[in-house]
């Protein structure tokens, strides 16, 4: 399992599969998103600027993140 470290109180959807390596850039996350290819925390999320916090984990193409401190 990957994990991505806040540096603030959170992070959005899009810039954490950013800083996980899922994905290249902002537009590929968004695509992903809207499609309903991404989970947070076991349910599909279609929000590109769902905020996660420490704790969270979202999953995209098998991978699983979580957010950590």
């Amino acid at each position: 399992m990957k994990t991505v470290k806040l540096r603030e109180e959170y992070i959005k959807l899009g810039q954490a599969m950013k800083a996980a390596g899922l994905v290249d850039c902002g537009v590929e996350a968004k695509i992903a998103i809207q499609s309903g290819q991404v989970s947070v925390n076991g349910e599909t999320d279609e929000r590109r600027g769902r905020k996660l916090y420490a704790g969270d984990t979202f999953t995209f193409r098998g991978e699983t993140v979580s957010i950590c401190k």
